[in-house]
């Protein structure tokens, strides 16, 4: 991981997986296009999660696929309704739960910016 200077000073511009990736201020991919299965993984590692499952993913992906039919991110019913797990199994997945974790993982941006 590198950090460069970007050019917001709200935002953050690190190399991950050999991409230049921007995030917000509070750790949000800034374009969720730019977010890849290796870049994930590196982010994960950083934040002390060293092994991704299919139970990770499975969140992950149901955020992702969610944010792309709908334009939003998923609340937790949504979620539950998509993976099959309770949101206590999920939060228990992630360093930082579902909010501050999978949220930041599965490479959508800050809810804040969300519609």
């Amino acid at each position: 991981m590198t950090d460069t200077a970007p050019q917001n000073p709200h935002q953050t511009l690190l190399r991950l997986a050999g991409q230049e990736i921007v995030f917000d201020e509070e750790g949000y991919f800034m374009d969720d296009t730019q977010w890849t299965e290796a870049i994930c993984r590196e982010l994960a590692a950083q934040n002390g999660l060293t092994e991704m499952h299919e139970e990770h993913w499975r969140v992950l992906y149901a955020y992702r696929d969610y944010y792309a039919y709908n334009g939003r991110a998923p609340l937790n019913r949504d979620l539950k309704k998509a993976t099959g797990m309770s949101v206590l199994t999920m939060e228990r997945l992630f360093p930082g739960g579902l909010k501050l974790g999978a949220r930041r993982l599965c490479g959508l941006p800050n809810p804040k910016t969300c519609q």
